[in-house]
């Protein structure tokens, strides 16, 4: 397997559909690296220059650079190079899809909610007082790599996760460097700035909603995040900062914002975008532009100089390459590009330690626990890479036929589209009729298996006869994952699920619900409720699986939606256990 440094993975600014600019580069004969502050503008010159003679620079400048530019803008104490560009004569096509081994990892520390809650109120007590509008508050995790544990190989450890975050993360503007000292993994769907020809566009992301468990509900999130006052005066803003900083270096009267409050999807939330363009002056340098801009203004907030200094009060070390700058700048017809992303959506690795930081803008109108919730939404990409994962159906093969084989297919090319695993249906069903050609006869169980390669695997298990009736008991805490994708979607991963797997003797699973004291489902199926003389299920903006079961159930009318609370559970009048594989189960609930 070839070895390569860095790679990029573009989109267009300008045509966010169309070709992307996916290169990567082998060992560079050349590296501008700054340790001071004072060297920062001279490594951004030679990094102009190195371009307008034909060459590649790939790099990034580190949060804790913001005083090279502007000595009022407070930061830590930086852990490495303020800038770090590698020099490439040359820029390689993007290779063929390779296989990399698994390389999951495991967080070692998170954010306590007591300390967010507390920063979160410092920050609205100075919003109160006059002192700022806005604050972009973060946080950093630390994990392991898995591959770090005893007796397992970490070779190939960082391009394998860069490759599982951009299945995770997919378009945007993505870059892997390889320093020597730590790898760069950023999958950030947020362009900094695109500077050529004279025109600079900057594209602030503000403003974020979680997307819907049902295509009605996501076109409703993203309608409501269009129209949200608190979302567009958070997003406002930050256009008014960036509006301000663009006139610092633009030609008199070309500063423009041709686009306003737009809403992009991505894969776990939605999020706002505005454009704002200038005409650089003639004279107009590199580091002209970084010194105008550096950092956006959308991971510090309002009036920058103020909130970057809460920041620092607030937040206990430096954020690193996170919320810094991260791109390329090459050779262009009549001159040179420069594209850089904001480094959210981004994990720095050092050995087996991994870092990657999340946060949010925090104005007068937000709520904590809306902001708390935000971030986990936020970190999902980072939960998709984490541990590899295969899209899973299951499936009852009775007397060599599949039972509701057409809606198990549909739910799973869902699933993959969601994913952005390759669907090939004729594949999967041709893996599925070997499996029949085994299995002419009987009652079997069938594991149907997606990977993100599109490869399908189709195991049987032995189906015992079901039981008549079935105990369930009342999960003791709200499953916090209730609204994330690996809820939604059936998959291997299913660590949130397992943590509530029945304890007690002679108990078939568990009762689960939600943050809003809202039943959702069980850890295996779904959950029918006879209450006010008709059978009801949870409803799926509850949080939970769309099982085949449950859906036959509401198709034929024995089942309709409805919302029912935990302490609404006395009056229910009988329960019962659903789904495809097992049908109907009635079932009885421990008293807790």
């Amino acid at each position: 397997m070839q070895s390569f440094s860095a790679r990029i993975d573009f989109s267009d600014p300008d045509q966010p559909a169309g070709p992307r600019l996916r290169r990567v580069f082998g060992a560079p004969p050349q590296t501008l690296v700054a340790h001071e502050p004072a060297q920062v503008r001279p490594v951004l010159d030679a990094v102009q220059a190195a371009a307008e003679q034909g060459c590649w620079c790939v790099g990034y400048l580190r949060y804790e650079a913001a005083p090279a530019f502007d000595a009022a803008l407070a930061v830590h104490a930086p852990e490495g190079p303020l800038a770090w560009f590698a020099v490439y004569d040359q820029a390689l096509p993007w290779p063929e899809e390779e296989a990399h081994a698994a390389s999951g990892f495991q967080w070692q520390d998170r954010l306590p909610r007591a300390a967010f809650d507390a920063a979160f109120n410092d920050i609205q007590r100075a919003i109160a007082a006059g002192e700022l509008y806005q604050v972009n508050f973060t946080a950093r995790m630390s994990g392991l790599l898995a591959q770090d544990l005893p007796g397992e190989d970490r070779a190939g450890a960082a391009p394998a996760l860069f490759a599982a975050l951009q299945r995770a993360q997919p378009a945007g503007y993505a870059v892997y460097l390889d320093t020597g000292e730590e790898q760069v993994l950023s999958v950030s769907p947020e362009l900094f700035f695109d500077w050529r020809a004279g025109r600079l566009l900057t594209r602030p992301m503000k403003g974020t909603a979680p997307r819907g468990a049902t295509p009605d509900e996501d076109a409703a999130r993203d309608q409501g995040l269009r129209t949200s006052a608190k979302e567009r005066a958070e997003n406002v803003m930050i256009v008014d900062l960036l509006r301000n900083d663009l006139s610092r270096i633009a030609e008199p009267f070309s500063v423009r914002v041709p686009r306003l409050f737009h809403t992009e999807a991505l894969p776990a939330v939605w999020q706002m975008t505005s454009d704002v363009t200038a005409q650089t002056r003639k004279d107009c340098s590199l580091a002209d532009v970084f010194a105008a801009l550096f950092p956006c203004g959308s991971v510090t907030g309002a009036p920058k100089v103020r909130a970057m200094q809460m920041i620092h009060a607030l937040e206990p070390g430096a954020r690193g390459v996170y919320c810094g700058a991260l791109g390329v700048v090459r050779p262009v017809a009549g001159g040179i590009a420069a594209t850089f992303n904001v480094p959210i959506r981004t994990v720095t690795l050092q050995g087996a330690a991994l870092h990657c930081g999340v946060g949010s803008a925090i104005t007068s109108d937000a709520q904590a626990d809306a902001e708390w919730q935000e971030w986990r939404h936020k970190l999902a990409f980072a939960e998709r890479a984490r541990m590899p994962f295969e899209l899973l159906e299951t499936l009852a093969l009775e007397e060599g036929r599949l039972r509701d084989l057409p809606v198990h297919l549909a739910r799973m090319a869902a699933a993959a589209a969601h994913f952005g695993y390759p669907w090939l249906q004729t594949q999967v069903m041709s893996c599925l009729q070997a499996l029949l050609e085994v299995h002419p006869k009987g009652m079997w169980r069938v594991r149907l298996l997606l990977n993100a390669r599109g490869q399908a695997e189709a195991q049987a298990y032995a189906l015992p006869v079901s039981p008549q009736r079935v105990q369930l008991e009342l999960a003791s805490r709200a499953i916090e994952e209730a609204h994330g994708e690996f809820v939604r979607f059936k998959t291997t991963h299913r660590a949130h699920y397992e943590a509530f797997t029945p304890t007690k003797p002679g108990v078939f699973d568990t009762v689960l619900w939600n943050a809003e004291g809202e039943i959702t489902e069980c850890t295996r199926g779904n959950l029918a409720l006879l209450l006010d003389g008709r059978w009801v299920t949870p409803a799926l903006r509850c949080g939970l699986l769309g099982g085949i079961g449950r859906a036959n159930a509401l198709r034929d009318g024995r089942l309709v939606e409805a919302v029912v609370r935990v302490d609404e559970l006395p009056r229910v009048e009988a329960l019962a256990f659903v789904n495809s594989l097992r049908g109907w189960i009635a079932a009885d609930l421990l008293p807790g």
